[in-house]
């Protein structure tokens, strides 16, 4: 009885070493995989001009759609930009100046739409656009971080016209995955700013 007791414990033994050996001489790597994206096929870069029925034209890519807003409380020339291969959208309001406490009101409030972000965003520059010769002036508002809008202007010439622009993606808000993609269309957008006119001056 007691040889068999033993004979069993040897074999429990021997069969320990062996799961150990085979589990050290292993040359699997068991760390954890880092998260991955889909690869992203980008369009070429070609653009065309809008030149619609609103006092504005500029140049934006072929592979957006301009749509007219047709959400609630949405006026004449207000426009979406529509990404579709990017789930993103461009929103465009334009607005009549009628008055200088108008314009003020206009400049704040573009401002607070884009300071509202200020609480996913890890930063927020203000840059200044400037195109004297077309009467273009505006403020382009970066905003950095996990926040809903990444991209916020505003366009006027200061006493007639003003378009403001917020850049939207309809996913969660996490940088790291929308990266390459934001690159990409803040490049049409900079294209649009660059080639932005009020008609008639």
């Amino acid at each position: 009885m007691e040889f068999k007791s033993t004979a069993s414990v040897g074999i429990k033994l021997l069969c320990v070493a062996v799961l150990f050996i085979t589990a050290c001489g292993s040359n699997h790597d068991y760390s954890p995989k880092p998260r991955g994206f889909y690869r992203i096929k980008f369009p070429k870069k070609e653009y065309q001009e809008y030149t619609g029925g609103c006092p504005i034209s500029f140049t934006y890519p072929k592979y957006a759609k301009l749509e007219p807003d047709l959400s609630r409380g949405a006026k004449p020339c207000w426009l979406n930009m529509q990404f579709p291969d990017f789930k993103g959208t461009l929103h465009l309001s334009y607005q009549p100046v009628t008055s200088k406490k108008v314009f003020n009101e206009l400049v704040e409030d573009a401002r607070t739409f884009a300071f509202k972000h200020t609480v996913k965003a890890t930063s927020i520059d203000e840059g200044i656009i400037r195109f004297p010769d077309r009467k273009v002036y505006g403020i382009y508002y970066t905003i950095d971080g996990n926040a809903a809008s990444s991209a916020q202007f505003y366009l006027t010439d200061s006493t007639q016209n003003y378009l403001r622009g917020a850049l939207y993606f309809n996913s969660e808000p996490r940088l790291d995955s929308i990266q390459p993609v934001l690159d990409f269309v803040k490049k049409d957008v900079d294209v649009m700013i660059k080639s932005f006119k009020w008609k008639g001056k």
